[in-house]
């Protein structure tokens, strides 16, 4: 039986499978996944080679799409909060996160230039699948984006409404691939391959047990600041170089989604996402001019409060804020490791051009950490 801590549904190995010695405890999946009620679809766009030519190709992208509630329930808002540890990107919907503390709806993440498709089109998915969703109010989704035009044919546009929805169809519980898939199919983080990851920890508090997963897509980093768990990996790991045939922007980015069962208010997911930095910064990342660096957390407790019910008190149960440390552990936990899946679970990657972003190499890891028994 594969046991999905080491492996993704693909084969690809994770981070685990090189005993590499994470803190605290993954839930069944290691995935954001974990928390029940959640599910996660991609759709992964890889076709054409050699020269750009804009309209045409090479195409690496795709788009991620996260339900936080099961289909049936999308509509049903969820207490978050965001915050952002560098403005130079967008995530839609965050002045109304910021204003009531709730949003609903499925999330999208995606290319740059492909950010207001995945938005229009999640609009147009729930007014298929949910018409009453949309019937007597507006929805405003959220949805992220990194850079993927060093690989890409960015400003061909070809994502589709289409491929919207067959990311939001196929989404799933339980293991997810990781790397080169979805919406970070064209991205890179320390100048190797990246993309999609995720992690997940269990946290025990009062006798309970919640779950708190991370989702990130990963773009961001110079080579010589990785760190994988305190080790200095950058100098080490000099080559193999990224292949520059047009030149490589500094264009880098991270979108962070955490969700957690734990009953949680507003203020304090906008403190779990103020931890998501913590993470990014234990494998190095500091948060340079060009970075969007832009996190969302949320809470699938506490529906019917967020849903706001007219002519009656609204009746919720939380976590109080001296005990929230736990979840700021969880946190940075799941990100770094979430981080550190998007680049072990991948391959060196051609795009437009001939422009290479090679794979980090998995001979280093067992050579620096062993493999898991």
């Amino acid at each position: 039986m594969t046991d999905f801590h080491f492996s993704t549904p693909s084969g690809l190995p994770r981070a685990r499978a090189f005993a590499i010695p994470f803190d605290g405890e993954p839930g069944t999946f290691n995935a954001i996944t974990d928390v029940a009620g959640v599910s996660v679809g991609y759709t992964t766009l890889i076709s054409g080679d050699g020269p750009l030519q804009v309209g045409r190709g090479p195409v690496r992208t795709g788009v991620t799409a996260i339900l936080p509630r099961p289909p049936a329930d999308i509509a049903r808002p969820c207490h978050a909060g965001f915050f952002s540890g560098n403005g130079n990107g967008e995530l839609t919907g965050i002045h109304l996160i910021e204003e009531v503390g709730a949003f609903s709806l499925p999330i999208t993440i995606t290319n740059t230039h492909s950010l207001g498709v995945a938005r229009d089109a999640t609009l147009k998915w729930v007014a298929a699948n949910r018409p009453e969703a949309l019937a007597s109010a507006w929805g405003l989704p959220v949805a992220g984006e990194t850079y993927d035009g060093f690989l890409s044919d960015i400003n061909g546009h070809h994502l589709t409404e289409a491929d919207v929805f067959a990311a939001l169809d196929g989404a799933t519980a339980g293991p997810l691939d990781e790397g080169s898939v979805g919406g970070g199919t064209g991205m890179s983080t320390f100048e190797f391959k990246a993309g999609s990851g995720t992690a997940s920890r269990r946290v025990g508090w009062a006798g309970e047990t919640f779950t708190l997963g991370v989702f990130v897509q990963s773009n961001f980093g110079k080579r010589r600041n990785l760190m994988i768990r305190g080790r200095r990996a950058g100098a080490e790991l000099a080559e193999p170089l990224v292949v520059q045939a047009t030149p490589r922007a500094e264009k880098s980015s991270i979108i962070a989604v955490v969700a957690t069962d734990a009953p949680l208010l507003p203020h304090q997911l906008k403190r779990l996402a103020r931890r998501v930095p913590l993470g990014i910064a234990w494998t190095g990342g500091l948060g340079y001019n060009s970075s969007g660096d832009i996190f969302l957390a949320f809470s699938t407790a506490n529906g019917e409060a967020a849903a706001g019910p007219s002519g009656r008190l609204a009746s919720l149960v939380a976590i109080p804020d001296v005990d929230i440390d736990p979840f700021f552990d969880a946190t940075v936990q799941a990100v770094e490791e979430a981080i550190l899946n998007a680049l072990v679970a991948n391959a060196d990657m051609t795009g437009r051009d001939g422009n290479v972003v090679p794979a980090l190499p998995h001979d280093w890891l067992v050579a620096t950490f062993g493999r898991s028994e």
